[in-house]
């Protein structure tokens, strides 16, 4: 989920080309024998994390001769890139992907070489590797959870108190709304802003939409209640959004908040680097908080990943070589140049004294140790669409894709839709794109 624009990347369009091309043709001879196209889709703010890369290619290719290019997209045009690479038979060696289903589909047509070597030397936090048959074909560089954000001197100034109910959050909202000024922004579009930022509160009220065996249960007789509330208590905070949050993307939620436009706004870290650029002002006086339930007893984030591939080239076994010692000597130079958006999922990092050095580090630490509790507490509920279900699977991207939780909330907010029978609409949806 990147600042720029993250977006949960268009899974069956483009997928079925590539794959095919790839079990029909033979391993391509790069012009240069020695030579690595990596392709990079983390543009980084100011080229922060170009800069890194390219570093870091130049000292390889000093140390060992073996030259890396790195080729910079957006992120929401790194899956298609690679696809298209791989259909014109000149595939990149290692490219940046930021969805499940995408290692997945690259995997079962043989386009990916394991990472399970690289993997398996660190200890992971959760809901980060997704093997496939046992082996671990990305590595995983950051995580993109989405909390929420609040102005601690707005709270002082009205004697709020940080929420852990539904109705607290909705009151403290209300009370921060006024003369121009709103409580709270999510995204209400058919979008993946929306699927990102505005389902925290459904995962802390227990939602699953599909079972072990990848059953829809969204609509039975546990669920559908707390769908129903869900949308319900969505309906109730609407009055304390800003208009027009149908169009709001990621950029739009980030504007808001650091143009003191609203109260509370969710997104990552990257909220923080942008006041820190910004917003000076309002640095000292943002708080953080998870998603609440509806009675206090749980939390939740939504949960984001961007990860590394090796694909299966003539120059895997370099890839492999450049891969580890990447990981090994820049991975720290490449989390600093977003130093609070790239959450490591490297437990090992945490402990790190190259990483704990850097003064945006520093300086938030009570930030970061919240973050880090996202990996270490029990009690944290992290979860997203395209991730439901107990193993990486196809259904749940396909079911992402049909944006129908956002049709949902939609219905009940914009056009006064019961929420029952927004959520028997939305499960009509979802069991379309799965039968």
């Amino acid at each position: 989920m990147k600042y720029s624009g993250f977006n949960r990347r268009s899974i069956l369009k483009t997928a079925v080309a590539g794959a095919t091309f790839a079990l029909t043709s033979s391993p391509v001879v790069h012009a240069q024998q020695k030579t690595i196209r990596f392709l990079n889709a983390e543009p980084g703010r100011n080229g922060a994390t170009v800069k890194v890369l390219k570093t870091a290619a130049a000292e390889y290719e000093a140390l060992t001769g073996t030259k890396v290019i790195i080729d910079t997209v957006e992120p929401d045009d790194a899956f298609s890139r690679t696809q298209a690479s791989i259909t014109a038979g000149t595939p990149y060696d290692i490219s940046s992907l930021a969805f499940a289903g995408h290692v997945l589909l690259l995997a079962d047509a043989g386009n990916l070489v394991p990472l399970s070597k690289l993997v398996n030397k660190y200890q992971w936090g959760p809901e980060i590797l997704f093997p496939i048959k046992g082996e671990h074909y990305w590595y995983p560089y950051d995580y993109n959870f989405c909390w929420l954000y609040y102005r601690k001197d707005l709270y002082r100034k009205k004697g709020l108190k940080v929420p852990t109910t539904w109705n607290q959050l909705q009151e403290n909202s209300r009370a921060l709304t006024s003369d121009g000024t709103f409580g709270i922004s999510f995204p209400l579009g058919a979008n993946a802003a929306t699927q990102w930022m505005s389902l925290g509160n459904m995962w802390a009220e227990g939602v699953s939409i599909l079972d072990n065996n990848f059953k829809l249960i969204v609509d039975n007789a546990e669920m559908k209640p707390k769908m129903i509330a869900y949308l319900e208590y969505m309906k109730n905070l609407s009055p304390s959004m800003p208009p027009n949050m149908t169009q709001a993307m990621f950029g739009t939620v980030v504007g808001q908040y650091a143009g003191g436009q609203v109260a509370h706004a969710p997104y990552a870290g990257r909220l923080m680097e942008v006041l820190e650029d910004r917003a000076q002002a309002l640095v000292a006086d943002t708080g953080y908080f998870m998603y609440p339930d509806s009675l206090g007893n749980a939390q939740a984030i939504n949960n984001g990943y961007d990860g590394w591939v090796v694909l299966n080239t003539n120059m895997s076994d370099e890839s492999l070589k450049f891969m580890e010692w990447f990981t090994d000597r820049h991975y720290i130079n490449f989390l600093h140049s977003a130093p609070l958006h790239f959450q490591p999922p490297r437990m090992d990092v945490y402990d790190d004294p190259r990483w704990l050095e850097h003064p945006m580090i520093k300086k938030h630490k009570d930030l970061v140790a919240f973050m880090k509790s996202f990996l270490t507490r029990k009690d944290v509920i992290i979860k997203s669409i395209d991730t439901e279900g107990p193993v990486i699977d196809l259904r749940p991207p396909k079911m992402f894709e049909t944006y129908a939780i956002c049709g949902a909330l939609q219905n009940v907010l914009i056009k006064g839709m019961p929420a029952r029978e927004a959520v028997e609409i939305m499960a009509a949806k979802y069991r379309a794109v799965l039968t």
